[in-house]
């Protein structure tokens, strides 16, 4: 698989898990209820928590696959990139190691302001991604 196409792929991880932890928790399922229903939840938190290690160096990879020419602005922003998927996962890692996965709690992860940059960020990559990237040997539109 190709960089780009990894990156993709966890970015949608990302995105499609925040998707669906609106919906669970919008369900206000908690107690012997998120306990029986939690192996879903839980499924989109594994998917999450296997996704977010390797974003920030994927699309470092991938800029120096390209051969951006201005590589600073980038390795600034994958710093950024880099710090909130650490926040992220170490959220994820905690609600995992929850017996029950409530509503409430991923209502809660949901609105953490780390999951939140994270989400906003790779939104940023994605758009990034479905154009021609600066310097990579096609010409920008402005």
């Amino acid at each position: 698989m190709i960089v780009a196409d990894e990156l993709k792929t966890r970015i949608e991880v990302v995105e499609k898990s925040y998707e669906f932890f609106l919906a669970y928790a919008a369900q206000g399922v908690s107690g012997e209820q998120a306990l029986k229903s939690s192996g879903q939840v839980r499924e989109f938190l594994k998917h999450l928590q296997s996704a977010l290690p390797k974003l920030a160096a994927l699309f470092s990879e991938l800029i120096i696959e390209r051969d951006i020419t201005d590589q600073e602005c980038y390795r600034t922003f994958i710093d950024v990139l880099r710090r909130d998927a650490e926040a992220s996962l170490a959220a994820v890692q905690l609600v995992l190691a929850q017996p029950v996965v409530s509503s409430q709690m991923i209502d809660n992860l949901n609105a953490l302001i780390h999951l939140r940059a994270l989400l906003t960020d790779v939104f940023l990559i994605d758009e990034i991604l479905n154009q021609s990237l600066p310097g990579a040997g096609k010409p920008s539109v402005d």
